[in-house]
């Protein structure tokens, strides 16, 4: 027992602490949003069973960082041919008869099973970042050689394709996220930073004519030209904008507001009814939080002691970073509505729990920092 007991010490110890308790605020603060919107009666999808799903992914997303804080990520990594599979044909799934479409959303990426609703692409993003992470840091010595380089394209394209082929732009954005900002904190060399800058105007474009819908292109036009949209695409931002503006400074409290009713504010547009909710003054603090946690996980990737562990906290960087971007950014009316959810507050299940398997993922790197690794063996510490 006392083994047990001086293992946990250790493991307390060597834990990011901050970033942790700044998690672990997120879900309070979405908890007790969630609880105000249900009790208020806002709208008819977010009841007391939103609230109480998000309470135990909540919960259970802090076992599963105990857990992988225990768990070696230098071991667990190398079982890609286990987790990858798995993910892949979980988000397959959403294209047979397993497939959802949630009310609302363009693209079908659930899997409905009996009662309960799985979003596969979530569990796809942490296989992502830790294969990536994992080829990259095996790789990067010859990297820079053409067929390597096409087999590290390559290995993004597969998941940003799959959920493309779904209809989920924003999942697909997030996925390119990861994969460039991974890609450019290695020894990638100029030329194919520069083909880059040449190429990704061309796949813009290329997206615009052949891949994008009608629908897509006008929630992007609104917002060059707002007040021209025929299919009132803008109601739901211009709600969210309603609802901020309503807030004041300190807001409207929690109960018995006047408040403004925005759709899927449970869910992709959170952050207006926390404004609304607590004013500039609660949607700073949220935005404070957001920005520690993400600064917080760059901060360990620097304390990272080897390649793996510095891909893997780079990719939870990238992807804290997309989803707070974009969908703050939704909010606001700076960016089209493209259905990504803020972290570890918007209402989902499935996005908490790897939400916080993701932040596990990057304690581990912290509590396993001993041994030093190159690139293809290990070295005894010095």
């Amino acid at each position: 027992m006392k083994e047990i007991w001086d293992a946990i010490r250790k493991y307390v110890r060597a834990s990011d602490k901050a970033l942790l308790l700044a998690a672990i605020a997120c879900s309070a603060i979405s908890c007790t949003m969630l609880y105000s919107i249900a009790t208020n009666a806002l709208i008819d999808r977010c009841d007391l069973s939103t609230f109480r799903t998000q309470a135990i992914a909540s919960v259970l997303g802090l076992v599963v960082v105990a857990v992988l804080s225990i768990l070696d990520y230098n071991k667990f990594i190398r079982l890609w041919f286990i987790y990858a599979p798995a993910a892949l044909i979980l988000t397959s799934l959403t294209f047979t008869g397993l497939g959802y479409k949630r009310a609302g959303a363009d693209d079908q990426a659930w899997l409905q099973i009996g009662s309960f609703y799985l979003q596969p692409s979530e569990l796809l993003k942490l296989a992502f970042i830790l294969t990536f992470s994992y080829h990259l840091a095996r790789d990067e010595e010859n990297m820079n050689k053409l067929t390597h380089m096409m087999l590290l394209i390559l290995h993004a394209l597969v998941p940003i394709g799959l959920v493309a082929l779904q209809g989920d732009y924003g999942t697909a954005i997030v996925f390119a996220v990861i994969f460039m900002a991974e890609l450019l904190s290695s020894r990638v060399a100029l030329r194919y930073i520069l083909a880059a800058i040449v190429l990704i105007p061309l796949a813009g474009l290329f997206a615009w004519n052949f891949i994008l819908q009608d629908t897509h292109k006008n929630r992007i036009l609104v917002l060059i030209h707002p007040g021209t949209d025929p299919e009132n695409l803008e109601y739901q931002q211009d709600r969210g904008l309603a609802a901020l503006a309503n807030g004041g400074i300190f807001g409207q409290g929690l109960a018995d507001g006047n408040y403004v009713t925005v759709p899927e504010m449970h869910n992709d547009f959170i952050f207006s009814y926390i404004g609304q909710a607590w004013g500039i003054i609660g949607s700073l603090i949220v935005m404070v939080l957001l920005v520690f946690m993400t600064l917080r996980v760059l901060t360990d990737c620097l304390n990272s002691k080897n390649l793996q562990g510095k891909f893997i906290c780079i990719g939870v960087f990238a992807m804290l970073f997309a989803h707070c971007f974009m969908n703050i950014g939704m909010v606001l009316k700076v960016m089209p509505v493209i259905g990504i959810p803020l972290p570890f507050m918007s209402a989902g299940g499935t996005a908490v729990v790897c939400m916080y398997t993701a932040i596990g993922l990057v304690n581990s790197t912290r509590c396993h920092n001993v041994r030093k690794y190159r690139i293809f063996y290990e070295i005894e510490p010095d």
